[in-house]
């Protein structure tokens, strides 16, 4: 172990658990994983929302990166369940904004960097540029868990004006109504991710399902976006832009991908499956972007972004069982 030490908030979801286990693969890091209610017991428990007990642990860890000049506290944790969201308000509040804004103040306080994983909701999707939104436009969220997010990056910015290393990183989120993103990739349980659990819905040809052919979204792989942190480390913090888009390119409805699944599982009939092309409806629905592309011209200026393939990707993964 080299003596550089990397925090991972929110360890124990499908994108905190890439992330924690690519930079424990780099080999040079000394990785600590911080859980909530996870039983998984190589993580820390660690409640964020207790600022004394956030502001001793970190003091304890000390994170730093010896080879490099910036890397720290990879902050993966939020409220990610848009329902939720609306339902509590101040709960989400707490965890979107309140925590990501503190962490940044320690961040200058204890001298450790600070990556924010925010999402493309801070977009209302509603008329991307071509090439997809850049990062300095205008946000705009349409939801509760949008605008949260939107504000904890606002408060990680004004820290960093204020002195404390800190960035933003944007990533593709389909936030659906339980804890799901639409990043995709090795999962405990493909209900943990929008996109993995549309595999099960294809493969469940006894239930009939409803299936939104109106989105656009760019599923990536959590293991990409794992890799791209760990060789984000590589450069110099100084050279970096407050903000950085990540996203695969392809594009894909949630129906189109369930014909991409239906097809790799040798499954000519996906009857059961209807498709929706209209946008969300009712009182109760929470709103959600048409279209929500990141624009990752000025990421591809520092780094390529080595996205894996949708379809080679799953094909690899179900033919080997989902392992």
């Amino acid at each position: 172990m080299s003596g550089s030490k990397i925090v991972v908030t929110g360890a124990s979801g499908v994108l905190g658990t890439a992330v924690h286990k690519a930079f424990e693969k780099a080999l040079r890091y000394e990785v600590v994983g911080l859980k909530n209610k996870s039983a998984a017991s190589h993580l820390v428990q660690l409640d964020l929302t207790d600022k004394e007990a956030t502001k001793q642990k970190l003091e304890e860890i000390k994170p730093t990166c010896l080879h490099c000049d910036w890397q720290g506290v990879i902050h993966c944790a939020a409220e990610r369940r848009p329902d939720v969201a609306e339902k509590d308000l101040v709960g989400t509040q707490l965890l979107n904004v309140e925590v990501p804004g503190y962490l940044a103040e320690l961040a200058k306080a204890i001298n450790f960097t600070l990556v924010y994983i925010s999402t493309d909701y801070v977009f209302d999707g509603r008329s991307p540029p071509p090439g997809g939104y850049t990062p300095e436009l205008p946000t705009n969220p349409l939801q509760i868990y949008g605008q949260t997010k939107r504000d904890g990056e606002t408060a990680v910015l004004q820290a960093r004006q204020q002195g404390s290393r800190a960035i933003v990183l944007r990533v593709p989120v389909l936030q659906v109504t339980s804890r799901r993103t639409a990043s995709y990739g090795p999962a405990p349980n493909n209900a943990d991710s929008a996109v993995n659990i549309l595999v099960d819905v294809v493969q469940d040809q006894s239930k009939e399902s409803n299936m939104d052919d109106y989105g656009i979204r760019y599923p990536t792989n959590v293991l990409d976006i794992a890799s791209f942190l760990v060789r984000l480390t590589d450069i110099s913090f100084d050279t970096l832009p407050p903000i950085l888009h990540y996203s695969a390119k392809e594009s894909f409805t949630k129906y189109q991908m369930c014909k991409i699944f239906a097809d790799i599982l040798g499954l000519s009939d996906m009857n059961h499956i209807k498709p929706v092309s209209t946008p969300p409806t009712g009182a109760g629905a929470t709103s959600r972007p048409y279209n929500c592309h990141l624009s990752t011209a000025e990421t591809e200026k520092l780094l390529p972004l080595e996205c894996t393939g949708f379809r080679t990707w799953w094909e690899e993964y179900l033919h080997d069982g989902g392992k």
